[in-house]
């Protein structure tokens, strides 16, 4: 006796989840839903990495201090003697790794400080500074490719926009800074004032 089985036992199954997730992902039809009223009154730009074609905000227009030639118009140690320092961002500590590992120099061209610079020397616009974060945080530049790590301005509807690293972290501190919730027990804090004063 021979048994025929098939993976579809009936019209109304799936082959896999896959399979259901893509075909009930296809736009109703009649449905047009979209973010771009949404998204009208933004400076965005087009990217498109691996398979992944989104915008993102443009970001070169909002750095205050752009374009850095305008200050950085010698070496960086002729600079900080000189009596213009006091106008420069002297104070910014880099608290992103380790000394041995990072510096100023890692991410930032000292011959065009217009541009950021890649571990291999290449030159990246700061409007793609996600491809300077993407070096080491691979896993988390894989996520924000797909949609699944970062935030989504307007949501999930087409055309898609994401805010970049930079717009969530500081470059040169991005752990985010411990703090109480909006709103929380009174209860907790009166325990906690209690616990302080014994």
């Amino acid at each position: 006796m021979i048994l025929f089985v098939s993976c579809k036992q009936n019209e109304d199954k799936y082959h896999s989840l896959t399979d259901k997730i893509k075909d009930k992902s296809n736009p109703y039809h009649g449905t047009s839903i979209h973010s771009e009223k949404y998204l009208e009154d933004m400076d965005l730009i087009e990217i498109t990495e691996g398979e992944h074609t989104f915008l993102i905000p443009e970001r070169k227009g909002k750095i205050k201090s752009y374009a850095c030639i305008e200050c950085h118009s010698k070496p960086l140690d002729q600079m900080q003697n000189s009596v213009d320092s006091k106008k420069a961002h002297w104070d910014i500590k880099v608290m992103h790794a380790n000394s041995n590992t990072m510096n100023c120099t890692t991410c930032h061209n000292g011959k065009d400080m217009n541009t950021l610079t890649s571990l291999t020397g290449n030159k990246i616009d700061f409007n793609r500074s996600y491809q300077l974060c993407s070096q080491c945080h691979t896993n988390q530049f894989e996520d924000w490719k797909g949609g699944a790590h970062g935030k989504k301005i307007a949501g999930w509807v087409p055309p898609r926009a994401s805010i970049t690293c930079v717009n969530c972290h500081n470059p040169h501190k991005p752990s985010f800074e411990k703090r109480w919730p909006a709103r929380f027990n009174t209860q907790t804090v009166k325990e906690r004032k209690e616990e302080l004063e014994h």
